[in-house]
């Protein structure tokens, strides 16, 4: 019955209320524009201080269309309106050629005064609709996380990153810019019947507009500089996952996404794509053998400058040797020779189930599409030599917000969170939810998760930071450096000249509300990491700390 009676209701409209008009309409029912074309909820930023700052949301405005089959003079016709709008010319005659074709669509984006202007001369078979878009004020601010709306099929749809996660959120089913009016009937009974439409809303982000524009600007001026193939980097909240900013570059205005050089910029490596690292890894082994009780940042082993596995030789990044060396040192100097003698003391067995308990493997549930997970497969290998590589971050590999949240347990007493951007979901119908995301836990204890905290901050004092240059003496700061070798495809090895850096670095460290990595892949004329990011993590460091007025805490 009330099937019945809504259909009979939306008959009655259109048969005798509006009959003449959609009498008039009928021929041309499959391709006049609605009158609310487009509609679509918004994502917004949120400021630091908890203000809301627009990121993607429709912008108004009108279009011209042509009736063919109705344009007198075209020629005429597009020296008129040339005046006022920009239009190709051999677009405009090509479209205005098509003499049985009742619509076609020759300029759009207008403002009221073009559109009143071109209405104003009065042609006929020329058009004015109202129209809306999708706008990004940002341009490409945070362009990988936002994504963009494009046609999937005959339907405006989003396309990567968030527009497309929060898609059934966003849309507002009218993605189709022409109305059928039998599938806008049952369109409309569907969302009586079944209540689809409770779920439309905004999405509020964790993304703060300063800090991303500072990560981006940090991160285009080391591509400039050292002519790199891509970089990358996200700050998060360690506690609870909470992306303050995550960029790459080369990115894309979502404005225009029509002129990408190639669709693979839409794609976001900090989700989708996998790196080896190198010796950013190499915290995670440290605290496995430290919470397994085989080692301490005492513990010393005798460094020669190499060492052999498997009858394959391990050398240090500048292959010299240290002599007796402690396992403090061992994270401070970057040693992989005392990497090797921390996965022998661990056994394959304990560092396989510690290094997959911090969840390497698995996605992490980012709130974005496309998300891959590590690859791993190296730890199922009986042989030592697949294990030494691990310990300093080759042969195994990670998406970069999947080495996030593992760096992250090693600072928040072994908690794995959930990496996320959306906080919010603000609904049509005036209520607000907030979005709760559970955390795992990794193997490490709390006391060791304070341990290797306490030695990464020794990293920043005695190596990275040493005679404090930087002026950041009074925080509490650990980091860590890594520089890896990137993999060869065509021969299954590595090339010899071509460089993962990549750098990590978290503060307060003993109550930390920040944690920063950063990579560049193939950066040109510079040989390690601590040489490419020390500056720019710095730089990165200070900011914040005057940004959000953290105090000293030491």
């Amino acid at each position: 019955m009330l099937l019945c009676i809504v259909l009979l209701a939306k008959l009655f409209l259109v048969q005798v209320v509006h009959s003449n008009t959609y009498a008039d309409r009928a021929d041309h029912q499959y391709v006049t524009p609605s009158s609310d074309i487009y509609e679509r909820g918004t994502i917004y930023f949120t400021q630091k201080d908890g203000g809301l700052v627009t990121a993607a949301v429709q912008a108004s405005g009108y279009k011209i269309a042509i009736a063919p089959n109705k344009l007198k003079d075209p020629e005429t016709a597009y020296q008129k309106i040339s005046q006022i709008v920009s239009i190709d010319k051999a677009s405009f005659l090509d479209k205005a050629g098509k003499k049985n074709d009742p619509y076609e669509e020759v300029a759009d984006r207008l403002t009221r005064e073009q559109a009143d202007a071109v209405s104003a001369l009065d042609l006929s078979g020329v058009s004015i609709y109202k129209e809306k878009w999708r706008f990004y004020p940002g341009k490409d601010l945070a362009s990988h996380a936002l994504g963009f709306v494009g046609y999937i099929g005959n339907a405006l749809a989003g396309r990567y990153g968030l527009e497309r996660q929060y898609e059934n959120v966003l849309s507002r089913g009218q993605n189709n810019p022409y109305v059928n009016f039998f599938a806008e009937v049952f369109s409309d009974i569907n969302k009586t019947l079944l209540g689809k439409g409770n779920m439309q809303g905004d999405v509020v982000t964790s993304i703060e507009p300063e800090v991303q524009g500072f990560l981006e600007n940090t991160l285009s001026g080391v591509k400039d500089k050292y002519n790199a193939n891509s970089v990358g980097g996200i700050i998060m909240n360690p506690e609870d996952g909470s992306i303050y900013a995550m960029a790459a570059r080369p990115d894309f205005d979502p404005n225009n996404f029509s002129d990408a050089k190639s669709n693979s910029v839409f794609s976001d490596p900090l989700v989708e794509s996998v790196f080896e690292f190198g010796s950013v890894v190499k915290p995670l082994v440290m605290a496995a053998a430290l919470d397994k009780g085989v080692v301490t940042p005492e513990t010393t082993y005798y460094d020669p400058g190499h060492v052999t596995v498997d009858s394959k030789v391990i050398y240090n990044f500048d292959k010299k040797g240290r002599g007796t060396a402690s396992m403090q040192e061992v994270l401070t100097q970057s040693l992989n020779t005392g990497m090797v003698y921390v996965a022998g003391k661990l056994g394959h067995q304990n560092m396989r189930d510690y290094l997959l308990g911090y969840d390497i493997d698995k996605k992490t549930g980012i709130d974005l599409p496309n998300e891959t997970s590590g690859l791993v497969s190296n730890l199922n290998s009986p042989r030592d030599l697949e294990y030494a590589n691990a310990a300093f971050g080759q042969g195994i590999a990670f998406t970069p917000v999947e080495l996030v949240r593992a760096l992250s347990s090693l600072i928040n007493g072994g908690k794995l969170v959930v990496p996320h951007l959306a906080s919010e979901i603000k609904y049509d119908d005036g209520l607000t939810k907030t979005i709760a995301y559970s955390s795992g836990q990794a193997k490490i204890s709390k006391a060791t998760s304070e341990e290797i905290a306490g030695m990464m901050v020794k990293v920043m004092d005695q190596g990275v930071n040493k005679n404090d240059p930087a002026g950041l003496s009074h925080y509490s700061i650990g980091v860590k450096t890594g520089t890896a070798q990137v993999p060869d495809p065509s021969t299954g090895g590595y090339y010899p000249d071509r460089y993962m850096h990549s750098f990590v670095g978290f503060f307060p460290a003993y109550d930390p509300k920040f944690i920063i990595f950063l990579y560049a892949r193939d950066p040109k004329g510079v040989q390690y990491s601590a040489e490419t990011w020390t500056q720019p993590f710095e730089s990165i460091a200070k900011f914040l700390i005057n940004y959000y007025q953290v105090p000293p805490d030491r």
